[in-house]
């Protein structure tokens, strides 16, 4: 049965006033990154590409650039071994405390940034760990595993295993089920979790600001210092525009990997 009219042109004005209300502020920055004034005033005065090269010509954007990356990478790559060691054990065996264990994984995800970065800040004080990227990558490591977790148990729970059985029946080791039987069977679940830890990562400010210390800046750390500086916030409108196109990327692709995987609909 067809939607009243009325209805479907409800749901289109609610679908309109939904993304606009999500999207207009990132276009207002945007439009901003190319004013050819410093002054933000509406409508532009006009259209220029100074504040582009500006900012390529700032070295402690590159540096911070640069730490970002190194940061992500590395919370992705400690995210991906401790989620996938943890949602195999929890989805393969049975033991008590299982479910407990479950919770007590994905729970970071669900706790204040400013929480974690407290708690953070002071292990690695009483530790004496220096302050500095390792810690950043330690911080962001602790809720990119959720991401990572929820992903590879997703897909553990809709493969079979009689592949694995099989193979063990043909005469194949463990260490050769593992690589040629298994691994591909949650490869695209890995692939789209990593892309979608790297993105949170990369964007992350709350921890990042605890467990940095002195000296290391990242992306956004960058554009929280910068921002209160006026004659900086052009450029800090380029720096955004560039970080809304990098954060578009990973999380279109983990969408894409999913849905082409059968992963269990869109992310």
């Amino acid at each position: 049965m067809r939607e009243p009219t009325l209805v479907r042109w409800a749901l289109r004005i609610a679908t309109a006033a939904t993304l606009a209300f999500i999207y207009v502020p990132l276009l207002v920055v945007a439009v901003y990154a190319f004013n050819a004034s410093n002054i933000q005033t509406w409508p532009i005065s006009g259209v220029s590409l100074r504040w582009f090269e500006r900012a390529l010509a700032d070295g402690s954007i590159r540096e911070a650039f640069l730490n970002s990356v190194l940061a992500a990478t590395g919370a992705t790559a400690i995210a991906l071994i401790l989620g996938t060691m943890a949602s195999f054990a929890v989805h393969r065996y049975r033991f008590f405390g299982r479910g407990t264990i479950s919770f007590l994984v994905i729970l970071p995800i669900a706790l204040p940034g400013v929480v974690t970065g407290v708690a953070l800040s002071a292990t690695f004080a009483t530790l004496s760990v220096p302050f500095g990227l390792f810690t950043i990558i330690v911080g962001h490591a602790t809720f990119c595993v959720v991401i990572a977790y929820n992903n590879v148990i997703a897909r553990l729970r809709r493969n079979s295993r009689t592949l694995e059985e099989a193979s063990m029946d043909l005469g194949a080791d463990t260490w050769q089920t593992f690589r040629l039987v298994f691994l591909p069977s949650i490869r695209t679940a890995l692939l789209s979790g990593g892309l979608l830890a790297f993105a949170l990562s990369f964007d992350e400010v709350i921890v990042t600001n605890f467990t940095a210390g002195a000296g290391v800046d990242t992306v956004p750390l960058w554009v929280l210092s910068a921002i209160q500086r006026p004659r900086d916030l052009p450029v800090v409108n380029v720096v955004a525009l560039v970080l809304i196109v990098l954060s578009i990327i990973p999380v279109y692709l983990a969408q894409r990997i999913s849905a082409d995987a059968g992963g269990g609909g869109r992310i």
